[in-house]
């Protein structure tokens, strides 16, 4: 290998670009025709293989090289390199919170979501409702902006797509990766294991790819509160300003690393193809994550510390996906590419929680039990079919054009389950033996059909325009009942008779794009779409009809149970342009969403528990850069930097609900709910984020060593609309510093790296507000949390390929 191939072999990594031209005829769904061409990552974003300078939507990319030098184990990393996107890590229990271009209208929260349908995630072209791990993945693109009219999910701001590396059916491939790692503040050494294995069963015909995975991150969460017994044990054995010894040694114990991370994961594929022309892929995924504990702290509630949770219970959660999927890729006579992808999804997640100051805060006078206390256990399962038929034209000329059909049917059940140990007896309450104070189920449907497509037509060789449009229809339907056993109810609600509620709606949504390229290396690109968003059931038992009063309730009244859809309208206008015999590439877009009907949680009348409402409207005005820069063979430098203004456009009655005034828990009447304003700052995105990055090739020996340090900027973050008035947190912004050297050859590659190099503290998210802080009839309330990042992590890896 020549000294300027070996250059260009080791700085051919997958640097963030959008683009926007015409696209070329393929087969659309081969993702193994994501090879770098030339210094060119191929994506298909458009349904058909492009290069990102001739793609004509507003796209991103992360190549698997990028991927495995940064480390990006899953979506949560991706916003580091991503502009326009905003992801806070909240552990291992969920996903996180994932916001794309400010669209986002909700609290921040500590916990997270394992649910986000703000935006389509796809997994090859199956719609996603998981975080699987990125094992054996191509590239991972990114698409900004609604793509209702090219894909099956409808999308409000944008979509996520992996694309996993596909069986070959000519040759043998193995791949073996481990990685071992230091983390402050945690006791244990995490580790990953990882390997793939390819194997041609029939020769140009039969061929099975697996990709196989352990994941242990240690933590660094410290539970120092726990009760001994709870019922018996004493929460707050000395008072609100601290705990002594002798009265921590009768009462309480400690557990180290609870948001430890503990992830199998295995994605298996089977190929089945006559010819190129006609391909069958099965497709087998498992995951399961399990953690004890948040990665949130206390916010020094009885003297706890940054890396300290006040919980009095451990807080496990357990997750765990299967999916199954067939894809069928056929070359009708060079006139079209038929594309059916079928799929199923079955996702569990349980989980349990301290339930304390939740029941406090609701003044039922539980604290008159000296040791009281609670914990909830939820079991939420979703199932869901897709059903996805596209054809993708291929008989050249002047016009293209993209025509699908889509259905999605998701069903999720929930039981939840409130305990208080100790109190059925103080209460004199028999046949209760797991004192249940509430209990609860919620049972869903939804179903949603769509029509979709978008034509291309090519005036001029350099100027395209594309038009295209989406009809959707949805219904969904909930039902599910409540009992409170403290009370005198059942001990099941299912021996209750459950109420619920139906509701449907259709519409239509649209796209527009033009571009026009003056050179091969400089083009421009405007686009007008629509997104939309499906309504749905909220997961809270119906209220009974009449409801009882002066008792406790916790339900949703007949106007709380379903929500409506939302809806953006989005325009960007964009260039990009390759200079300097292209060693410098640089993209540069400006858009403005306007979003109506908005999706945002807030609270049920009996119970103040969680719900999604309908309310006001808002705007999202920005910006989005990217550049790499190649000075010399040796060195890339690469950039990304994006601008979010997002913020209301009408005031929201009653959408804010605090508890009281803070650290004065008799001020105020039990729950006061506020206006959201006109002006008033989106929660959860940042308004400035950007990325920095360098990196030096070096031949030596059969390979190169390769060193590359990039650092990271998220600026600051509101965590709830009117932030300032509802004791909310304005979080303050931080930039990390990530490092590696390595060595690389076509065979194996070793590595040293280190994250957060200076070991930055930092806020990434609240839970609850500041009004849920003080003392509540002489309880220290613990409800406020913050989820901290992770602290500096340093380690090894290596990989071998064969």
């Amino acid at each position: 290998m020549t000294y300027r191939a070996k250059l260009k072999a080791g700085l051919l990594s997958a640097t963030i670009f959008t683009s926007t031209a015409l696209a070329m005829p393929a087969m659309a769904q081969d993702a193994s025709t994501a090879a770098d061409e030339g210094d060119a990552i191929v994506v298909t974003g458009t349904r058909r293989a492009t290069t990102i300078m001739d793609t004509p939507i507003n796209i991103s990319a992360i190549g698997s090289e990028e991927i495995a030098r940064q480390r990006i184990d899953d979506v949560r990393d991706l916003a580091d390199f991503t502009p326009g996107l905003t992801i806070s890590d909240t552990g291992p229990g969920t996903t996180g919170s994932i916001v794309m271009r400010g669209l986002n209208a909700s609290d921040s929260g500590s916990n997270g979501s394992n649910y986000d349908d703000s935006l389509g995630i796809y997994l090859g072209e199956v719609p996603l409702y998981y975080d699987f791990k990125l094992l054996d993945i191509a590239r991972v693109e990114t698409l900004l902006g609604p793509q209702g009219t090219l894909y099956g999910l409808g999308t409000l701001a944008g979509a996520i797509r992996y694309i996993p590396n596909r069986p070959d059916v000519n040759e043998w491939e193995g791949e073996a990766h481990g990685r071992a790692y230091t983390k402050s503040h945690a006791v244990d050494l995490g580790y990953q294991v990882d390997g793939m294995i390819n194997i041609p069963i029939v020769k140009d015909h039969i061929a099975f790819r697996s990709a196989t995975g352990y994941y242990y991150d240690p933590g660094f969460i410290d539970y120092p509160l726990l009760l001994q017994e709870p019922g018996v044990s004493l929460p707050q054995p000395s008072g609100t300003g601290g705990v002594s010894g002798d009265a921590y040694n009768a009462n309480l114990r400690k557990r180290e690393d609870l948001n430890f991370e503990k992830t199998f994961t295995t994605r298996n594929q089977l190929l089945f193809q006559t010819t190129e022309d006609l391909k069958v892929i099965f497709t087998y995924a498992y995951q399961q994550t399990k953690t004890d504990g948040a990665q949130s702290n206390s916010a020094g509630v009885l003297g706890t510390g940054r890396y300290e949770n006040a919980g009095r219970y451990e807080e496990p959660s357990k997750r765990r996906a299967h999916l199954g999927s067939m894809e069928i890729n056929a070359n009708l006579g060079d006139i079209v590419d038929l594309v059916s992808t079928t799929a199923y999804t079955n996702v569990r997640t349980r989980s349990q929680s301290d339930n304390t100051d939740l029941l406090l805060d609701l003044d039922y006078d539980y604290e008159l039990f000296p040791a009281f206390s609670s914990w909830n256990e939820s079991d939420g399962r979703r199932k869901q079919f897709n059903q996805e038929i596209r054809l993708v034209s291929r008989h050249g000329g002047p016009f293209n054009w993209v025509l699908g059909g889509f259905y999605n049917e998701q069903k999720y059940h929930n039981d939840y389950a409130e305990h208080t140990p100790g109190l059925s007896d103080f209460y004199g309450v028999p046949d209760n033996p797991e004192d249940l104070e509430y209990v609860s189920y919620t049972k869903s449907k939804v179903t949603e059909k769509a029509i979709f497509g978008e034509g291309t037509f090519k005036i001029t060789p350099e100027w395209q325009v594309t038009g295209g449009a989406r009809y959707f229809k949805y219904n969904s339907e909930v039902q599910g009942a409540l009992v409170l056993p403290l009370l005198g109810d059942p001990l099941s609600p299912y021996d209750l008779s459950p109420s619920g509620g139906k509701a449907s709606k259709d519409g239509w949504v649209w796209k527009f794009n033009t571009s026009y390229n003056f050179t091969p290396d400089f083009m421009v690109y405007a686009t007008y779409s629509k997104g939309y968003r499906i309504g749905g059931p909220n997961r809270v038992a119906p209220c009974p009809n009449p409801v009882p009063v002066n008792q406790q309730n916790a339900c949703a009244l007949p106007n709380e149970i379903q929500y409506g859809p939302d809806t953006t309208k989005n325009a960007e206008i964009g260039m990009r342009a390759q200079l300097f015999d292209r060693n410098l590439s640089f993209n540069f877009n400006v858009y403005d969403i306007k979003w109506e009907g908005i999706q945002v949680d807030s609270a049920t009348f009996y119970g103040v528990t969680g719900i999604t409402v309908n309310g006001g409207a808002a705007k999202s005005r920005g910006f989005e850069t990217s550049f790499q820069f190649r000075p010399v063979p040796e060195l890339s430098i690469q950039g990304t930097y994006s601008y979010t203004d997002a913020k209301l456009t009408e005031d929201v009655p009653g959408i804010i609900t605090v508890r009281t005034t803070p650290n004065n828990y008799d001020g105020r009447p039990k729950f006061t709910q506020l206006d959201a304003l006109d002006g008033d700052r989106l929660p959860g995105s940042a308004k400035n984020s950007g990325s920095l990055g360098a990196t030096y090739t070096m031949p030596m020996g059969d390979g190169n060593l390769i060193a590359n340090w990039t650092a990271t900027y998220r600026g600051s973050v509101v965590s709830r609309l009117g932030w300032d008035r509802g004791y909310g947190d304005k979080l303050k912004g931080y930039v990390l510093n990530r490092a590696t050297i390595a060595y690389e050859t076509d065979k194996y590659s070793v590595s040293l790296f280190a994250n957060n190099i200076f070991d930055k503290y930092a806020v990434v998210s609240t839970g609850q507000d500041r009004s849920r802080i003080g003392v509540n009839d002489g309880i220290a309330v613990r409800y406020y949390q913050q989820t901290v990042l992770n602290p500096r992590t340093v380690g090894i890896e290596a990989r071998i390929k064969y």
